[in-house]
Order: C-alpha cells, then structure tokens, then sequence
C-alpha cells in the first residue's frame, strides 16, 4: 500500500491501514516535507519503512505499490487520479471524489476503463449509528419513507496544511468539500435520484479574522439545503460550523408512513424507533458493521472502509462506493452552491447537463 498526501487524512489512513491484516504500507507521498515528517511519526517504531516520495508520480512509477489511498487536498485529485489510472493501481479516493462537476464526469470515464478498483471515500455509512438506521429502513420499519433530515452542528473546519481548506477555490465549497457525506446518504436511504436542490446558506461567523496573503477566506459555515428526489422524497441538511456545544454532532432522522427512526453521532449506542399506530418508542442497539481494530475519527467507519476497500482490490470485485456515488453526492453540493448564489431552485439535470 501506498498512501499518497500524509497530512491529517493521510496519516489518519495510515494508521487504519497498521490496524488491518495483510497490509505492508511501502511507500508514502507529500509534496509538503512537514507532512512527510507526520507519516514517518506515525509509522515510528512499527514494522513499515515506506520509501519517502515529494512527487506522487515518482511513487506510482515504482513498482513498490499494488493499491494507494489518495488523501491530498480536494483540488489535486483530479490530476493525481488521472496518474493513478495512468498506473494501473487500485485506489481509494478521498471526498469530494473532485471539486467540480467537469472533473467528477472526467474521473468516471477514466474509472470505467480501468481494470483497477475505485473507491471513493464517502465513510460516514459504516458508522454504527448511520448503518443501522440504514438496514432499518431498508427492513420496512417505518414503511414507506416520505421525509429524511440530517442535521450537523460541530466545529469550524480545522486547519490543514497551508491552509488550503480556507477557500472555495480549493475545496470546490463547503456543501462539496463537507456536506458530500451527508448528499451520499441521503442518496444512499432514499434510494433514489436528487432533481432539484434550493439551498440558502452565508458565511456569517468563521475565518472572518483571518488573512492569507492578503485574502479573507469565503467558505460557507451555516446552510439549509433541501433536495427533492424522483420518487417523492425530501430531503433536508441544516448545517452550522460554529455550534460546538451540543450533544451530539449529527442528528439523522427518518419519517415513513409507519413510523419514524432517529440516530445519534456519536450518540449512546442505539437509535430510537417510533411506530404511529401504537405510539410505541423503543431504543434499538446499534450494530457496527464490523470491529473496528482502529476508531480514529470517524467512529470506527474510515477503518471500515479502508478494510472493505483492501477486500475488493483482493477479490477483484465491484467497490460498495463507486465513482457514480462520488459524482452524485458532489453534485448535489454543487447544486446547492449555485442555488445559494442564485436565490432559485437547481435543476440535477442542468448541474450534469442532461
């Protein structure tokens, strides 16, 4: 394996990759040597002594790989991804899969003539909370679903290196850079595609102060979204990035005709059913899709998925997030952002054009 950016994600995955079986990490990427310096850290007194690269071509181009995790910042991925297929090695990607709709459709062409494995990073479905609401509504346990709502209130975005997270530019937005997550779900429950997003959303309180190279940042901190699907669905995200205190970070909640679930992050350990006819509310446990030998940041769920990934490139088999995934749930970002700017409903349709 081969890691390719090693600032927080990258080292993130790193030790993900330490906690899984059969893996031998041998090579690691950064342009950056402070981020290098982090990955040599991490990787201290374990068994692996990856070769050290400042350029990712130089890593792809070495024969010391057979898969890399591609974890650098949202604008690189679509030139990095083009090296990857140039390759042949299979990858998983880091969200957003890219930062615009034209590299997100370029990524899919390129993906769908690869013979490699291509998985996105959309790990929020593996965590135990999200996964079980999941397999409870596809059981029928609330009927037929009419009404999802996914609210995060959490902390501004941290800093990352050279402070590349700062700037729409870079990111593609906070609805594409963040909230992709949240549009994955919503796909991933609903079962069904978005056609219009109407969004209203401000940067009204973070980063304001600060200043690089004479540039103030302007990525968004609060937004509502609603998305309405082809089968009837609405969808809603509230988001604000400067509400830390809470007790939980993301609330989900599913309405159906029977009933409703709600799941916590992190949560108590179980989600809440509701059922209408008999008013009746039970707590169900959650259950992990698989023990996580690593938590990290994500709850156990990038571990999951790291695990889930190196079981695909073994067996050859389709990845579970596909660059389809990746493309919808940046597309309803974008959607979302243009809506902002506009004051109008987005059409799915125009955003791809369809």
């Amino acid at each position: 394996m081969g890691v390719i950016g090693t600032g927080m994600m990258g080292c993130e995955h790193l030790r993900n990759l330490l906690a899984a079986p059969g893996v031998s990490i041998t090579a690691v990427a950064d342009p950056n040597p402070e981020p290098l310096a982090w990955a040599r850290a991490t990787l201290e007194g374990t068994s692996h002594q990856p070769v050290e690269f400042t350029d990712h071509r130089r890593l792809l181009a070495s024969g010391l790989v057979d898969a890399v995790i591609v974890a650098s910042p949202n604008f690189t991925h679509r030139s990095v991804l083009d090296d990857v297929f140039d390759a042949g090695v299979h990858v998983l990607v880091e969200k957003p899969m890219c930062t615009t709709i034209d590299d997100c459709l370029a990524v899919v062409e390129r993906a769908q003539t690869s013979k490699a494995v291509t998985w996105v990073g959309l790990e929020y479905r593996y965590m135990p909370p999200i996964s079980t609401l999941r397999s409870l509504v596809e059981a029928g346990e609330i009927g037929r679903m009419r009404m999802l709502s996914i609210r995060e209130h959490r902390f501004p975005f941290l800093q990352k290196v050279d402070n590349w997270n700062r700037f729409n530019a870079n990111t593609g937005g906070t609805l594409v850079e963040k909230c992709c997550h949240f549009f994955d779900l919503m796909n991933l429950l609903v079962d069904s595609h978005p056609v219009r997003v109407f969004a209203s959303g401000a940067q009204d309180f973070n980063h304001l102060d600060e200043h690089y190279n004479g540039r103030t940042p302007d990525i968004l901190d609060n937004a509502y979204v609603i998305v309405d699907y082809l089968n009837g669905v609405r969808a809603m995200l509230d988001l604000c990035m400067f509400a830390e205190a809470g007790t939980n970070e993301q609330e989900i909640v599913a309405v159906g005709d029977h009933g409703k679930i709600e799941a916590f992050v992190p949560g108590n350990g179980h989600v809440v059913v509701g059922n209408r006819a008999t008013r009746e509310v039970r707590h169900v446990p959650c259950v992990p899709v698989m023990n996580a030998a690593h938590v990290g940041f994500h709850h156990g769920a990038s571990y999951v998925e790291v695990v889930k990934f190196l079981d695909a490139v073994r067996r050859g088999s389709t990845p579970e997030v596909d660059v389809h995934q990746g493309l919808w749930s940046v597309a309803i970002g974008v959607a979302a952002h243009r809506s902002i700017e506009s004051g109008e409903a987005v059409s799915l349709g125009a955003v791809l054009s369809l």
